[in-house]
């Protein structure tokens, strides 16, 4: 498991201008919130939420940010990749009553536990955040799953104008869940941490990974807790001992980048 796989690329969905979805074959069994080491022939290694899951088929979603994500995302149907996986914790999807948080590309983590929640009998209230419009994915597809669909936007450009974190204490305000599952910019996420208080809660971190599996300790945070192992899924008791959730990450030489 601890080597890359090699396996083409099916299919390509353009999600908009700077976020694409690429689907391959891969049987190995995924939970929603786990993630892949994504290897890029000649360029890198990078984990990478799973964003679809079918039984012989995953995706993932990216954003092309630097040198690993544009080669990426340049590739089309045929290409090859390498896949490593699944790594990690996932989300523990239970309960009546569920609100989803996905702020950026973090919308692409929460989308297959939106679907297995649907899967579930399970009531999914779903807030899409993006700075506008243009930004948004999935929104269509979320839709399939039945979910209740909320949208905001930092420019007012499409639904709510501010932050998802101001929408979703309106909501949750006026409505009772089990449980808030999240994954987007981490200062969204703490923000909304702090608003739930004693709701059951989840969130799904990122940090920079070389191994993927626990041996190199890149990701660790907290007091020992590693990512790609104990998380990327946290649970709210765990979040609220961890110090640097919300207040800073490491580079690559493990340097502290304040959010």
């Amino acid at each position: 498991m601890n080597y890359p796989k090699v396996t083409k690329i099916i299919e390509t969905k353009k999600e908009n201008s700077d976020v694409k979805t690429f689907l391959f074959e891969y049987p190995e069994k995924t939970v929603p919130g786990q993630f892949f080491m994504i290897w890029i022939p000649g360029v890198d290694e990078i984990p990478m939420s799973a964003s679809y899951i079918d039984k012989n088929v995953k995706g993932i979603t990216l954003k092309k940010v630097g040198d690993a994500t544009k080669t990426l995302f340049n590739l089309k149907e045929g290409g090859k990749i390498g896949v490593r996986g699944p790594y990690g914790n996932g989300f523990k999807i239970n309960g009546k009553r569920i609100l989803f948080v996905g702020g950026g590309t973090g919308i692409a983590t929460i989308a297959p536990a939106v679907k297995e929640a649907t899967s579930k009998n399970i009531s999914s209230t779903v807030i899409l955040g993006a700075k506008s419009k243009s930004e948004l994915f999935f929104e269509n597809r979320l839709k399939e799953y039945d979910a209740k669909m909320h949208i905001s936007t930092d420019d007012g450009s499409k639904g709510h104008k501010g932050f998802a974190t101001d929408l979703a204490k309106k909501i949750l305000a006026e409505n009772k869940f089990d449980s808030v599952l999240t994954c987007g910019p981490e200062l969204m996420m703490k923000k909304l941490f702090e608003i739930c208080k004693d709701i059951p809660f989840q969130a799904s971190l990122e940090r920079y990974m070389k191994c993927g599996f626990g041996i190199c300790g890149q990701c660790c945070v907290g007091k020992g807790l590693r990512v790609c192992e104990e998380g990327p899924v946290f649970d709210g008791k765990t979040l609220k001992n961890i110090e640097d959730f919300g207040v800073f990450k490491r580079d690559a030489a493990g340097r502290k980048i304040k959010f």
